[in-house]
């Protein structure tokens, strides 16, 4: 069961994540897929990352250049746009902000928890 959680938190997620792994420069998928697995977030397959792809390419988020490889099959290369950075500053402190607030709902329901911390003294550091 908490495998279909995590699978269903990514999901939510996956557009940002893709978008974040292109900060840095121009990768192709099968790159993008190895640092998302690297990163512990588990192995996105190609029929879920390459619709994302697709999608945030449709939308301007993404720039892609297919290239021709010297051996075997050529790879799409993707870049972040402008917009696509812009989306990522907003969206990506949406999430930071959705997330402190969910985990400060979910200690407030923990066992041992309180709003003062664990032991009621304060925040722990």
């Amino acid at each position: 069961m908490a495998t279909d959680r995590r699978a269903s938190w990514l999901k939510g997620v996956l557009d940002l994540l893709v978008l974040s792994c292109l900060t840095e420069g121009e990768s192709y998928g099968y790159e993008i897929a190895r640092r998302l697995e690297e990163a512990g977030l588990g192995t996105i397959r190609g029929g879920t990352l390459y619709p994302v792809l697709n999608r945030l390419e449709e939308a301007g988020l993404l720039d892609a250049e297919f290239r021709a490889a010297e051996r075997g099959p050529g790879r799409r290369y993707y870049r972040l746009t402008d917009t696509g950075a812009g989306v990522l500053r907003e969206q990506g402190a949406a999430w930071a902000d959705f997330h402190r607030l969910v985990g400060e709902h979910l200690a407030k329901g923990l066992p041992g928890e309180s709003a003062e911390g664990p032991t009621g003294r304060g925040p722990t550091a």
